[in-house]
């Protein structure tokens, strides 16, 4: 059965009980829940923390598991999204620690997926970011194994502004990628955070990989993308993808859901995701809010 929930970084401005209690007030069956290091975020929807896993301890979890059956709505994963590989060394090393932190926090909690990004040095080419890529990734995803938690990874592809620009800081952004990541760490605890609207810009098939990567599908996003066709005659392709297209929530962009759910309730059983990052949404806590329950309440009637 697939479960229905939203991303908690839309929430900054409630704890995580009151995250909580939102959803199950308002029909939701999960959350996930994100769990960057406390301080000030790096980047738009980046820095929320709303479970600290810096020193999580048993009995930390034991207060969230008292939540979620209070307010009945579960965690679907835990949410971190950096770039583990950061073509600074010590960078990096930061953000493949608090993965791990994250991984251990998700086995204390009975919580079976993390979700992140595989990270990229935007300089270089896919396949000089390879030796990296499994020197930083066959050990995390080994940790997660002894761990009990799967690695879903995101296929968004970071590299929407000046700043990202030209290969993105994120390496798993098509299923060419894909099959070589699977093909050399074929560990059954990698998988694939997948979120469609990556793929409307890209120009590619958000439907056709759902069959193929099935069983790498462990947590599904959904937000929608609107491309501006006119603004792409006039920038093209190579231009900042910002410039020709716009996240948007479900069923206000170029995703067709009745065609992406019809597929998906065939192949796949877990949690989606609602991610708001519409910013016609984001003038307050009540229109984020209401965003929520537009969206969920739209996605509602292609999910049984």
């Amino acid at each position: 059965m697939i479960q229905l929930g939203f991303v908690s970084a839309i929430l900054p401005d409630l704890d995580l009980k009151q995250v909580l209690e939102f959803a199950g007030e308002s029909g939701f069956d999960c959350v996930e829940v994100m769990c960057w290091p406390v301080g000030k975020a790096e980047r738009r929807y980046a820095g929320v923390t709303h479970i600290d896993v810096a020193n999580f301890r048993k009995s930390d979890a034991q207060r969230v598991k008292e939540l979620c059956e209070e307010t009945q709505v579960s965690i679907s994963g835990l949410g971190y999204y950096p770039n583990p590989l950061a073509p600074d060394p010590a960078e990096a090393r930061v953000y493949v620690e608090h993965i791990r932190k994250v991984i251990r926090a998700a086995e204390l909690l009975g919580v079976g997926v993390v979700n992140t990004f595989i990270g990229r040095d935007q300089t270089k080419t896919v396949d000089e970011n390879w030796p990296q890529f499994l020197k930083t990734w066959k050990p995390l995803v080994k940790f997660a194994e002894d761990h009990g938690v799967k690695i879903a990874i995101e296929n968004c592809p970071m590299s929407f502004t000046r700043d990202e620009w030209p290969g993105g800081r994120n390496l798993a952004t098509s299923p060419a990628i894909w099959r070589r990541m699977f093909n050399d760490i074929p560990s059954p605890n990698f998988g694939l955070n997948f979120d469609p609207s990556h793929f409307v810009w890209q120009g590619m098939d958000y439907v056709r990989v759902l069959r193929e990567f099935r069983d790498r599908l462990f947590h599904i996003h959904a937000k929608d993308a609107r491309l501006d066709r006119d603004r792409l005659n006039e920038v093209g392709l190579l231009a900042y993808p910002l410039e020709y297209h716009t996240p948007k929530l479900p069923g206000l962009g170029d995703v067709d859901w009745g065609r992406f759910c019809s597929v998906l309730v065939e192949v796949y059983d877990g949690p989606v995701c609602i991610e708001v990052e519409d910013r016609a949404y984001e003038g307050s806590l009540e229109m984020r809010q209401a965003a929520l329950l537009q969206a969920g309440g739209y996605l509602a009637q292609f999910l049984p």
